[in-house]
């Protein structure tokens, strides 16, 4: 079966989501103040190999679990949420089927409780 990382063109495509998807980020008053003593391009490129290994690609993602990496933050739903709509407009944005957004998102949503109230 095609996976998804595949099927869109892989590590390139991934690379032009992320980045677009981080621009959403920034903009969204609602989750940028997450970011604001960040690295973004550490970020960009741990994002990168994350979503890329979500997507079917190969797991180079060595990061830490989610639940430590978002310790200390105490996301809300109302993050988590505004996070997911940006993922899902980056997708959109550059042609991904509605079918295969769907499939990348309840990924996504399997660790909202690794993410939430840490």
């Amino acid at each position: 079966m095609e996976t998804f990382y595949s099927k869109y063109g892989g590590e390139e495509t991934i690379s032009k989501v992320v980045d677009y998807f981080y621009n959403l980020v920034l903009a969204d008053d609602t989750v940028n103040h997450f970011f604001a003593n960040t690295d973004m391009e550490k970020q960009r490129k741990h994002q990168k190999k994350f979503i890329s290994y979500a997507l079917g690609g190969p797991n180079q993602y060595s990061g830490q679990s989610m639940a430590k990496v978002h310790e200390g933050m105490n996301l809300q739903p109302v993050h988590f949420d505004a996070i997911v709509s940006h993922l899902r407009a980056a997708l959109t944005h550059f042609g991904v089927k509605e079918s295969d957004i769907e499939d990348a998102l309840t990924k996504v949503e399997s660790l909202r409780e690794d993410i939430l109230y840490k």
